[in-house]
């Protein structure tokens, strides 16, 4: 029988939630966003969701097939909607949790990724996976590298593809794949958020309904010293970053990962300055 996911509010502590995360690989926080945020994020992303084709092109075709020929796509969303950049990205809840899982490894830590995924009816069960083995070329055991998160932007149900998440297997063997009975889906209303770790295994659900389409947003942070999923600079340039609040810039990369005080060094810098001051100035 699978272990259920454990259950925080938005009120509750970041140490309570972080604590039921380290201890399940997950945890479903009710109330991240709110009934007004959701309204206007959605209001924001629906003339990009009925522009986006299903199914389309993306990098590899093993990508395409991971997402699934019914899912509808936006990404770049941090140039998109002025809802994300500065109230879900920068969501005080959401930073806390990173401060405690990756602040330990890093000087700071950034947006890995964020999109939107509208999966439509007859969307099959997910390719289940860890999202950290982006990065497959880490050496075992390793500390937790990606706090990940799926918010709920509708209705998440069991029948419209909720995500599904098998609690403790971020501490079971690379090799070994959950049971059917394993995983759990996280039901749960808009605004709330399945929040795990790189290392927890998940998979969006399939999507069993007639005409129920599955709004979520799939978003991660991680360490600011590795390569991003998602290439900020390029989605979210510099003309439209230098609009956004500076705690924006700095979790898409537009700050130096400056480790000096720790006895490392620094990252991404320009004529070996930090480009969030250049960004500010106008030369870049």
């Amino acid at each position: 029988m699978a272990e259920s996911l454990p259950r925080r509010h938005v009120g509750d502590s970041s140490d309570s939630i972080v604590e039921a995360l380290v201890g399940s690989g997950g945890v479903i926080v009710e109330g991240v966003l709110s009934d007004d945020t959701v309204s206007r994020f959605n209001a924001e992303l629906d003339e990009y969701l009925l522009a986006a084709e299903e199914g389309r092109q993306l990098v590899n075709p093993l990508i395409g097939a991971f997402f699934g020929a019914q899912t509808r796509h936006i990404t770049g969303v941090a140039a998109k909607s002025r809802v994300f950049a500065e109230e879900v990205l920068c969501n005080p809840l959401l930073l806390a949790i990173c401060d405690a899982i990756l602040l330990p490894s890093c000087a700071r830590y950034q947006l890995n990724i964020a999109h939107v995924l509208d999966r439509g009816p007859g969307s099959p069960q997910q390719f289940l996976h860890r999202d950290e083995l982006v990065w497959s070329h880490f050496p075992r055991p390793h500390p937790e590298v990606q706090v990940a998160s799926v918010i709920a932007l509708e209705n998440f149900s069991a029948d419209n593809g909720a995500t599904r998440v098998a609690p403790g297997s971020h501490r079971w063997p690379l090799e070994r794949q959950p049971q059917p009975g394993e995983l759990v889906p996280a039901e749960m209303a808009p605004g709330s958020a399945i929040l795990y770790l790189g290392s927890t295994i998940h998979g969006g659900g399939p999507n069993t309904t007639e005409n129920q389409r599955r709004r979520g947003m799939h978003m991660s942070y991680t360490l600011g010293w590795l390569r991003t999923e998602e290439n900020h600079y390029l989605s979210t340039p510099p003309d439209i970053a230098r609009t956004l609040p500076r705690q924006a810039q700095e979790l898409l990369g537009y700050s130096a990962h400056d480790a000096i005080a720790t006895g490392g060094g620094y990252l991404g810098t320009v004529d070996t300055r930090d480009p969030i001051t250049l960004l500010e100035t106008g030369e870049i």
